[in-house]
């Protein structure tokens, strides 16, 4: 059963916008991470289901820094894990969902994601990560 993993939001800054979040949500951001296939540094706040992750481009072509450029930071994704990545991809499509190529690809903390088009979601890019068993059941424990 698909859950929402995480909400995305793009900033400017990560470094000029965790301070505001560990204080809203009292807690220190899990550590800096940057993507290379997405051309981002990402930053995550708490642990299993629900998580915040803040996201600045590392690069002024990039689909985040192309997004802040048209809309200005802010929401930009929203996350739904997912047990098994390859079906729900054909699932969405065969609903009429538009995947964004490369299709999947690896994501933040090696794990497998693809997204999904706004203009086939209701207005909000749909990124899908396939969970990962083992590291479910240890946020579990923890």
């Amino acid at each position: 059963m698909p859950i929402i993993d995480h909400i995305g939001i793009a900033v400017n800054s990560i470094r000029e916008a965790a301070p505001l979040y560990a204080a809203m949500l009292g807690q220190e951001t899990s550590g800096f991470e940057e993507v290379n296939t997405e051309q981002v540094r990402v930053a995550f706040f708490g642990k299993g289901a629900g998580r915040i992750e803040l996201l600045e481009a590392t690069d002024p072509g990039s689909p985040v820094a192309r997004f802040i450029d048209r809309q200005g930071p802010g929401l930009h994704h929203v996350c739904l894990r997912v047990p098994d990545l390859e079906s729900a991809l054909e699932r969405a499509v065969e609903a009429g969902a538009t995947l964004i190529e490369p299709g999947m690809r690896p994501g933040a903390h090696g794990t497998r994601v693809a997204f999904l088009h706004p203009r086939s979601t209701g207005g909000v890019l749909l990124e899908l990560r396939e969970s990962d068993p083992t590291a479910e059941t240890q946020a579990a424990s923890e």
